[in-house]
């Protein structure tokens, strides 16, 4: 930075801070925080070395990373980001699962409420499964009213009702 104050990383480490200091252009004096993780996390002359390595135009981005490499290292010593990706990524998985169930509960809902009537597309299609399938579903839906009057009948012989 060369100016006024020194950037971040010359605070830091207590040293004058140089016109071409290759820190000052993405640790500000401002944001104190930033530069102590990462420095704590991956030390000054490795920061160093990794920028100098890297094109102008890929610094910042290559900072960005490694400061969220370095909160995540802080926060998640063993881990670090990698448990945090693994985190999200067990989300969205437990996400789509539930996603799914809905999908599913809303399919079955809606086949409930549409009327069984064949249309003339399916039954030239394939009209033996529709009409077994209809049959299965009256059969399972009057099944389950013979069950409730058996109920009350066995109810009515036992009590004497």
């Amino acid at each position: 930075m060369g100016g006024n104050s020194p950037c971040a990383s010359c605070k830091l480490l207590r040293r004058r801070c140089a016109k071409d200091c290759i820190f000052a252009p993405y640790f500000p004096s401002d944001d104190p925080h930033k530069f102590a993780m990462v420095h704590k996390v991956f030390g000054a002359s490795n920061v160093s070395k990794m920028l100098q390595e890297l094109p102008v135009q890929q610094r910042a981005d290559a900072v960005s990373s490694l400061v969220y490499e370095a909160n995540a290292r802080v926060r998640d010593p063993v881990y670090g980001c990698v448990g945090a990706i693994s985190y999200l990524q067990n989300q969205v998985s437990q996400l789509q699962m539930q996603l799914a169930v809905a999908q599913a509960e809303i399919l079955c809902i809606q086949m409930q409420q549409e009327p069984m009537v064949p249309t003339p597309q399916i039954l030239d299609q394939d009209d033996k499964s529709f009409l077994l399938h209809n049959q299965y579903l009256n059969f399972a839906s009057n099944s389950s009213t013979n069950v409730i009057h058996d109920h009350s009948f066995k109810r009515e012989s036992i009590f004497g009702e």
